[in-house]
């Protein structure tokens, strides 16, 4: 796994753990019951973005760890998810004797 190839990895596994965070315990206007006119009562009161923001780092690096490990490992490669076998078959030669 290259560098650039690690970054995109931890970009996805942390923006999607940080859509899976933002809801946690979440205090919209309509809870505490002060809606501010013009805004909708779903709208968050309390968000607390910046806690949010490093409880999902936290969690991503960890994901971002057992998931980067296993591919480096070779535990599981590509070719254990091609199920249409469109990848070819791994024992085939690559054209070169030996």
């Amino acid at each position: 796994m290259g560098i650039t190839s690690a970054l995109v990895l931890f970009a996805v596994i942390w923006f999607m753990t940080f859509l899976i965070v933002i809801p946690i315990r979440l205090q919209t206007q309509g809870d505490v019951g002060e809606i501010v006119p013009g805004t909708h009562a779903g709208s968050p009161e309390h968000h607390n973005l910046k806690k949010k923001a490093w409880i999902t780092t936290a969690i991503s690096a960890v994901l971002w760890c057992i998931i980067a490990g296993t591919i480096i490992s070779g535990v599981i490669s590509v070719r254990d998810l091609d199920m249409f076998n469109r990848m070819g078959d791994a024992s085939v030669s690559d054209g070169t004797n030996g």
